[in-house]
């Protein structure tokens, strides 16, 4: 699942960590252990190193709890939540959908900064009322700073940070339209990314006094996403309000089941179809039966097309089909997660109207121009 490994559930949540992940798993305990070893000369060799592993883990505990946040907050709209993935920046939940009001986009995107806030003020307070001395308290400090740190960079206004997504609630209330608001929010995250990026380079080249190679990684990592929500917002509009039937192709390979094999091949080579290598088979109602391949042709005898029908060899139908009413945004979710190139469109009473491909609504997004931003 490209390099993420499946560590189990959580809350129902499958719960994954990416390759990535393990990298920087040992950078930090290599540097917080290192630090420890130097403050605190009479833990000994190992100690130092467990215990840097035991605030590494608390770390990413902590990205795991700020994730959480947001499932829990879009689970409280009814929205699912298809897994919580750890890796080299951080944490990402992927939700099955957005929220449909800027409010929820709202709830969901500051769920996570306020769990990181309310870890903050939790550490802070255990270093105040308890004891702790020495290594533990410095632990217990470290992952207080890291949450404060987690909320507050979270915060930036742009995309694909939490504040990138406060900014496109904000922006959707106030023009009421979300693909607009993502739009300006993804421009927002383009321009954090390419300060970031120029502090990074500037940092290596010895430039400027300030900033790392972390600038210019986080720098990328912001820049490609923001990219990637602005160009998906685009798309989102110009499909707006089109459905499956929209989509539909103007010559979808369709043959009728009681078709001999003979008027199925002059379909195929005579009348402009022979682009297809499989069609779909109707029965008498219209309705969709099953499909046949073209090169089923050569599995009977020439001398038996004239007496035999479409259905009598066609694959019985076990296509994922969609309603021609339904959504072509809903409809790209369906290609996209069952990793389909095209769906049977199926209109009232079960008929067939047509095959929708990938590349027909390639072609809608390239001709429907998008709202001016």
């Amino acid at each position: 699942m490209n390099g993420n490994l499946k560590v189990g559930n959580l809350f129902g949540i499958p719960f994954y960590v990416n390759l990535s992940w393990f990298l920087v798993l040992a950078l930090v305990t290599w540097n917080y252990g290192r630090e420890l070893a130097f403050a605190f000369p009479a833990l000994g060799s190992a100690t130092p190193w467990l215990l840097g592993l035991m605030a590494a883990l608390l770390l990413f505990a902590s990205v795991l709890a700020h994730e959480l946040g947001h499932s829990f907050a879009a689970r409280r709209q009814g929205i699912g939540v298809n897994s919580i993935t750890l890796f080299l920046f951080g944490g990402l939940a992927a939700l099955e959908k957005e929220s449909t009001t800027p409010r929820g986009a709202f709830e969901v995107a500051i769920a996570g900064p306020l769990v990181s806030f309310i870890l903050f003020g939790l550490f802070t307070l255990v270093n105040l009322v308890l004891p702790l001395t020495g290594p533990f308290a410095a632990i217990v400090s470290l992952l207080g700073y890291i949450n404060l740190a987690l909320g507050v960079f979270n915060l930036i206004p742009g995309l694909p940070l939490d504040g990138g997504n406060v900014l496109k609630a904000a922006v959707w209330q106030i023009t009421g339209n979300p693909y607009k608001a993502t739009r300006i929010a993804s421009r927002s995250g383009q321009l954090i990314g390419w300060v970031a990026i120029i502090s990074g380079l500037g940092s290596v080249l010895g430039l400027f006094p300030f900033g790392s190679i972390w600038n210019l990684l986080i720098g990328f990592f912001l820049l490609q996403n923001a990219n990637r929500s602005g160009q998906f917002a685009t798309v989102q509009e110009r499909l707006d309000g089109l459905t499956a039937e929209d989509a539909v192709a103007a010559t979808s390979p369709v043959v009728a089941a009681d078709a001999t094999l003979r008027e199925f091949a002059e379909t195929v080579f005579l009348a402009g179809t022979s682009q297809w290598q499989k069609f779909l088979v109707v029965n008498a109602e219209g309705q969709l039966a099953g499909t046949l391949k073209v090169d089923a042709l050569q599995r009977v005898s020439r001398d038996l097309w004239a007496d035999t029908a479409v259905g009598d060899i066609m694959e019985p139908e076990t296509m994922t089909t969609v309603e021609s009413d339904q959504s072509l945004l809903d409809v790209v979710k369906v290609l996209e997660q069952n990793r389909l190139q095209a769906l049977p469109v199926i209109g009232e009473n079960g008929v067939l109207v047509g095959l929708l491909e990938k590349a027909s609504i390639q072609s809608l997004v390239q001709r429907t121009q998008p709202n001016p931003a």
